[in-house]
């Protein structure tokens, strides 16, 4: 899963003006799915392993002191601080594909409300046992055993932020996917995706849910070459706001801009 050592996060992002005028009014019922059963299979073997620092999901661990700050200085930026010890209080985040729970619970550590999704219910079940011995941490996160697409007809612009870190490429319909993060998201909420750098996912990710789906930079801007350096397997990191309602005026400002991370 985890690839890459590396997270360089001081590259400058552009200026970029808003494409208003096309970004949809509704977003429409995901129809297709995102689970692809033979990942699902794969998952549902390893699913007591997901704590094991030492074991398959070792390179996940070690990755969490890239993602966490990553996702955390990125809400701070858009949301302000919040309360002393935990900056991420009264934000509400989604992570999806959260497997046994190994960013979900830093996350809630930090004081946001948490909820992560698996459609492996197994790794939910490991997830919910390793949070039980934390009664404080307890209450800043949950689980469930569902697909985004499930969840996403319940919850409209429901979460702050949503967090897909090392998922994409184990994804069956990635369409679907920017879709369903677009349909849960508040407005002016953050998109977090990491992921290998691959240059089939870059250009998903660059194009289809930043450009397409999220409308952060006009039609045509990303060319997909220079978001990848094929010649290595480190990861890539993708923060993305969704457009505020009220940002659609000819005076309004410009929001929080995007920022792609390439290490």
């Amino acid at each position: 899963e985890g690839g890459g050592s590396r997270i360089e996060c001081d590259y400058p992002t552009p200026s970029v003006q808003l494409d208003y005028e096309t970004c949809p009014q509704t977003i429409r019922s995901a129809s297709q799915s995102t689970l692809d059963p033979s990942e699902a299979k794969k998952f549902q073997l390893l699913a007591n392993k997901w704590w094991d620092e030492r074991g398959e999901f070792a390179a996940l661990h070690s990755m969490n002191s890239l993602r966490v700050p990553f996702i955390r200085d990125n809400l701070l930026n858009v949301h302000g601080g919040r309360q002393l010890g935990k900056p991420l209080s009264s934000i509400r985040i989604l992570d999806v594909g959260c497997g046994g729970g190994l960013l979900t619970e830093p996350l809630g550590r930090l004081g946001a409300d948490v909820l992560g999704i698996d459609p492996v219910e197994d790794s939910i079940r490991t997830a919910e046992l390793h949070v039980s011995f934390d009664p404080v941490l307890q209450e800043q996160v949950r689980y469930r055993a569902c697909t985004l697409e499930e969840l996403s007809e319940e919850e409209a612009e429901g979460f702050d932020a949503v967090v897909a870190s090392e998922v994409v490429e184990h994804l069956a319909d990635l369409d679907t996917f920017a879709l369903c993060c677009h349909q849960v998201l508040k407005p002016g909420g953050s998109l977090f995706i990491t992921t290998l750098n691959k240059t089939n996912l870059s250009y998903a990710l660059g194009i289809v849910a930043a450009e397409r789906l999220l409308r952060i930079v006009p039609s045509g801007t990303h060319e997909w070459e220079k978001f990848i350096s094929p010649s290595t397997a480190i990861n890539y990191a993708l923060h993305a706001v969704k457009p505020r309602e009220a940002l659609q005026s000819d005076h309004a400002q410009p929001p929080p801009q995007p920022s792609q991370t390439e290490g």
